[in-house]
């Protein structure tokens, strides 16, 4: 088993919704790979095409309303098309998924260890007692204190970070080679959020799996992750390794999104907060030539845009959507966040 063997490779990848008749794209032209014991972060505000990614990687949206092209290569096959029952037998076994809102995607009518177990009836052949065992063992894996109690009770019943945790032990249940979690923290306190990054961490420590961590927190970005994309708009318009993307950002949305984060010798109850003015378009409204983020940096020239944006190598590995940005610097706090 080789550290950094790719484990799925996103080509070209595009995913477009049907909407009174007409299809609008929700991402475009993805490309991504994900390595084994390695953490790639997907960052970016609320309807940049995050977890439509993700969803999309999964199978899980309705054919009758969902155009989708590209390749998702993973294991010698092409996940994108497979049949429902060939994506059956990888989802859950092969690859895994964190979904966002743990209260929703539980089962309310059914009991915890019920829910966990429906991976193990159809991925394994085990026996009861065997299932009854690996629940325990998963349970104590995510760091719950009494899974015999918690195996019995119903999703009601659990506080947000024992749902969390629920979850999560569903999506690693048969030892998945990668882990999707799509804001596995959001509205969980800082000790909980730090708590279930260590729980993700040992996993994969322990199944040598690649994680798809998709998140808007930065600072769980930093802490985490070996690699990030940023997206904006349904595109990814910066990519590189963290410590590239921190400590050298090249796109302005990338920049935007760091600056954005309140550092640690900011007086916030003084100092203005750095907002990025404006929002992410709505896909009916998504501009189809030019820099997507460009209305939102109105103090940059329209000629300095590049009329089809492409990704460009600005170092090794790390890849950013349009140079042209280089020759300008953000004016200051009061006059960009007027």
């Amino acid at each position: 088993m080789e550290d950094g063997q790719e484990l799925l490779e996103l080509n070209d990848i595009s995913t477009s919704f049907k909407i009174d008749g007409q299809y609008y794209d929700a991402i475009s032209h993805i490309n991504l790979t994900v390595k084994r014991d390695g953490i790639l972060a997907i960052v970016g505000e609320s309807g940049c095409g995050k977890s439509t990614l993700a969803t999309t990687i999964m199978g899980l949206h309705d054919t009758d309303t969902t155009r989708i092209s590209g390749q998702a290569l993973f294991d010698g096959q092409d996940l994108l098309k497979l049949d429902d029952k060939s994506m059956n037998d990888i989802r859950g076994a092969k690859i895994g998924m964190i979904f966002q809102d743990p209260l929703s995607a539980l089962n309310p009518l059914k009991r915890i260890a019920d829910q966990i177990s429906e991976g193990l009836d159809y991925h394994t052949t085990m026996t009861s007692d065997e299932k009854h065992a690996r629940v325990m063992e998963l349970l104590s894996q995510v760091g719950i204190v009494n899974p015999e109690r918690t195996a019995r009770q119903f999703p009601h019943e659990l506080s947000g970070g024992m749902r969390q945790r629920v979850i999560i032990a569903i999506a690693i249940a048969c030892k998945p080679d990668i882990i999707i979690a799509d804001e596995p923290t959001t509205a969980l306190d800082v000790t909980i959020q730090a708590q279930i990054l260590d729980v993700l961490r040992g996993i994969q420590a322990e199944n040598h799996a690649g994680i798809i961590l998709i998140t808007h927190d930065l600072g769980v970005v930093a802490e985490t992750a070996d690699e990030v994309a940023v997206m904006y708009a349904g595109e990814v318009v910066e990519r590189g390794t963290t410590e590239q993307v921190f400590n050298n950002p090249q796109h302005p949305y990338t920049r935007s999104l760091l600056r954005s984060v309140p550092q640690g010798n900011q007086d916030v109850t003084h100092d203005d907060l750095y907002v990025i003015e404006g929002s992410v378009p709505s896909i009916e409204r998504m501009p189809q030539t030019g820099d997507r983020f460009a209305p939102r940096i109105p103090w940059i020239p329209a000629e300095a845009h590049e009329e089809n944006p492409s990704m460009h190598e600005v170092a090794p590995g790390h890849q950013v959507r349009c140079t042209c940005y280089q020759q300008f610097y953000f004016k200051s706090l009061e006059e960009t966040n007027k």
